[in-house]
């Protein structure tokens, strides 16, 4: 069985963080694993509080799981602090760790910024360049491209731009600003529309990690950039559509086993 691995915060509503990405990766056929950055003291309703776990403890996590199991995919979720990233990005460059999914947890959707200053340059300047697909949406990409958009047309100046400059795929994920739920995958061998549709379903609290995750899982096992995120956006499409409610805002990866008998499959063979 392929391998990957997840660097990110614990939600202990398990409808996002470590947990959506485990359940995801695991649904998807591959043996996950994961590097805790933060605890997290949280429900669908929000945040409540967090704690940071020390750099150093962060890289012990990540000797211990790239010496003995090394992941075939790894994805990077929230890390909040400059010191994390630098230690992330550490271990990604010693171990030379291979498709490398990035969610660039800078901005909430509703655009509170998530990252001090500090930190998102350190996401700009050391973890960004060893991304094989970066994961932004409408407001980070903003932040990362320092351009406006508003149009589909500016989601692919935006994407080219960020791209070029990190020297990376990009898959911009599209929102209420530009069109409903259709992505554009930037590669330097030229750009692919995602079509989609958005869901009525207001559970969407961990949607991003599990994009993300269902990305890195498929490059695991080998599919290319374009077959992972098309796979990704169907499993992602497939889990809202459960319209499962376990609370206020609970999210789609709590329906993850009843979902995609395909990928249950898959994962037993």
């Amino acid at each position: 069985m392929k391998t990957a691995l997840t660097i990110a915060g614990s939600d202990s509503s398990g409808g996002a963080g470590i947990q959506a990405d485990l359940k995801t990766m695991t649904v998807n056929g591959v043996y996950a694993m994961s590097a805790v950055t933060a605890l997290t003291a949280q429900n669908t309703t929000g945040v409540k509080d967090i704690l940071e776990v020390p750099p150093a403890f962060l890289k012990t996590q990540l000797d211990c799981i790239f010496s003995d199991i090394p992941p075939d995919a790894v994805k990077t979720g929230m890390v909040s602090s400059a010191e994390l990233i630098a230690a992330i990005s550490e271990k990604l460059r010693q171990y030379g760790a291979k498709n490398v999914v990035v969610d660039p947890v800078m901005v909430a959707t509703s655009g509170s910024r998530l990252l001090r200053e500090d930190a998102v340059d350190a996401l700009k300047d050391q973890l960004l360049p060893l991304a094989t697909v970066i994961t932004p949406n409408i407001p980070e990409a903003e932040l990362l491209s320092g351009l406006s958009i508003t149009s589909p047309a500016e989601m692919e100046s935006a994407a080219a731009a960020i791209g070029q400059q990190y020297g990376c795929a990009v898959l911009l994920k599209g929102g209420h600003r530009v069109n409903d739920a259709n992505d554009l995958l930037w590669q330097k061998s030229g750009s692919r529309w995602f079509q989609g549709h958005r869901i009525d379903n207001p559970n969407t609290h961990g949607t991003g990690c599990t994009l993300s995750s269902a990305i890195a899982a498929n490059l695991a096992k080998g599919f290319s950039l374009e077959s992972s995120v098309e796979r990704a956006k169907s499993y992602l499409s497939g889990a809202l559509g459960a319209m499962l409610n376990l609370g206020h805002g609970a999210g789609p990866m709590d329906h993850a086993f009843d979902i995609k008998a395909e990928y249950r499959t898959e994962a037993a063979e």
